[in-house]
């Protein structure tokens, strides 16, 4: 029986401009009259005449709303001429492994179900973003036209009576309007943990694991936050690698994570800190929502800044089968993390670049071959296996680099520190603070650090003095297709390489969230607490900006 395309008459609805990472509401949001269907229609029209006859991957992070979008973009690709889906059994897919089934498949591009980090549940975020056909989140000229759409869209195709049941792994065919159509509902797990498999050794990984190649188990607490991460980390750390069932908590995913806050770092993953702080583990690790970001502690809850743990595994590329293979490009971080793996590039000289924030900004790198290894502060780390962060991979890495040196994860840090000397860093958020004074701080604190007279200044505090080296609000070229991203968050740069970076961020769903950045850099003090070391600069850093002021807050939301 052949199925009728519907034309669906529309309004348009204000603010759908994606954000770093697509768009991010409220449930409450998505869930109004053609809401949800003006955005998605964008999304495919966005993508012109290539559309027609594709193949599109479909899934997400299993947060509510999840399955019921899923299976509305199934009716609204197959009323746009969109000829295959691949989408996620229950619609869930990680975020790694929708960009590696785009890849692996060759398919134009994905849309994925995510608000990543932001809380889940009908109260709270839901989001969506395309990624582009080689495997990345799109870039900016893309998002844009997908914005200019939306506001002036008048309606959208579906096809109405389109049956579908996504928690039913299989192939349906169907002729929409004379034209063949499939959905294939894939098993979310397999493509991606054999992709994991040719680029690790998972035979010499289950040695060290069991302990058969040392004597004695890695003990390990993984923890998915019941987000989409479970069911990966269930196959590839019991199944694949023989760990206990003990080594992995949450790995259920549920529609509102259980009421956990899937954002993996030590305040939203205090039970994993809280475990670990005990003594018992060698390491734990946390995942977002979506599986793109991660956390990494070593034994007593020994903290690994995302900026260190970059900086490692571009050092100990080595000890992984794919880099051996592949050879090793450049490396590439945010502008805001700090700057630890730059000094790893320069002692293995290879390039380094610093990008906005935002993960598409490295897939035009990886494409030209110039970048192997990126990450950012914000819990992202990631190689040109595929062109999203990969929270799951980034764990791997770790124990390899564990297996390779045999040696826990401080001693693996304080040995690099002893080499490159210590990025002590941190990161203040300021969560759902007032829009327009925020707006003001940041044009206030732009027109102090660009005047002629800021360079050469010097700020004192705790005994130590900062020397201003450079100061601007970070605008970036891509060295590829010559785009230029401008106003990406303002960055003050010390005389010995220290920096202050103060950002307003795209990602929160309501409200403005300010992110204040510390990175101060010691030669040869590398064993101090950061609390301590970091105090001088970020007490400088908040008199410069007035943040307490601007926001109102004495303290901010999250300390990472």
């Amino acid at each position: 029986m052949s199925l009728s395309v519907e034309i669906v008459p529309t309004t348009i609805y204000e603010g759908q401009k994606p954000g770093t990472s697509g768009l991010r509401k409220k449930v409450k949001v998505f869930t109004q009259p053609h809401y949800t269907e003006n955005f998605v229609q964008a999304i495919l029209e966005a993508n012109g005449a290539a559309l027609v006859g594709s193949t599109l991957v479909v899934g997400g992070d299993g947060r509510f709303y999840c399955k019921e979008a899923a299976e509305l973009i199934v009716r609204l690709s197959a009323a746009n001429g969109v000829s295959k889906l691949l989408v996620g059994q229950n619609g869930i897919l990680s975020t790694p492994a929708v960009s590696s089934l785009i890849r692996h498949n060759k398919a134009l591009g994905g849309i994925v179900l995510t608000a990543s980090h932001n809380p889940g549940g009908p109260e709270n975020d839901f989001g969506i973003k395309f990624n582009c056909e080689n495997g990345g989140p799109a870039p900016d000229a893309f998002t844009n036209h997908i914005y200019k759409i939306t506001t002036e869209i008048k309606q959208y195709k579906l096809v109405r009576n389109l049956q579908i049941d996504v928690s039913k792994v299989g192939v349906t065919s169907y002729d929409i309007a004379g034209k063949p159509f499939t959905v294939e509902v894939i098993d979310s797990v397999a493509n991606y943990v054999r992709h994991m498999e040719e680029i690790f050794d998972f035979a010499k990984l289950k040695d060290f694991v069991s302990g058969k190649s040392t004597g004695k188990p890695l003990k390990m607490r993984i923890d998915a936050m019941n987000g989409v991460t479970g069911s990966y980390v269930r196959e590839i750390f019991l199944n694949r690698l023989g760990a206990s069932e003990a080594s992995v908590v949450h790995t259920t995913p549920l529609p509102d994570f259980g009421g956990l806050h899937p954002d993996p770092n030590l305040t939203y993953a205090k039970d994993l800190v809280d475990t670990v702080a005990q003594g018992d583990y060698d390491i734990g690790a946390a995942f977002d929502g979506d599986g793109d970001r991660n956390m990494i502690i070593g034994n007593k809850a020994f903290f690994v800044t995302p900026s260190d743990s970059l900086a490692v595994i571009a050092h100990y590329l080595e000890a992984i089968p794919y880099f051996q293979k592949n050879g090793v490009q450049g490396f590439a971080r945010s502008m805001p993390t700090a700057s630890a793996v730059d000094l790893v590039g320069k002692k293995l000289g290879k390039e380094v670049f610093e990008v906005p924030t935002g993960w598409k900004y490295f897939g035009n790198l990886m494409d030209a071959g110039r970048l192997c290894l990126c990450g950012e502060e914000s819990f992202g780390t990631g190689s040109n296996h595929i062109r999203e962060k990969d929270g799951i991979w980034a764990v791997l890495a770790w124990i390899s680099v564990m297996q390779h040196t045999g040696k826990g994860i401080e001693d693996i840090l304080k040995q690099h520190w002893s080499i490159y000397g210590r990025n002590y860093f941190t990161r203040y958020d300021y969560e759902e603070c007032a829009s327009d004074p925020c707006n003001e701080m940041v044009a206030l604190m732009e027109k102090t650090i660009t005047a002629a007279d800021f360079v050469g200044k010097s700020y004192s505090s705790g005994g130590k003095t900062y020397v201003v080296k450079e100061a601007d609000n970070f605008s970036y070229t891509d060295p590829v297709d010559k785009s230029v991203a401008t106003k990406q968050g303002l960055r003050i740069v010390f005389a010995d390489g220290s920096r202050i970076v103060v950002r307003l961020s795209g990602t929160g769903s309501s409200g403005a969230t300010v992110r204040l950045y510390i990175d101060s850099y010691e030669k040869e003090n590398v064993l101090g607490q950061a609390s301590v070391m970091l105090k001088p600069l970020i007490d400088i850093a908040l008199e410069i900006s007035q943040l307490p002021k601007f926001t109102g807050r004495n303290a901010p939301t999250v300390i990472t």
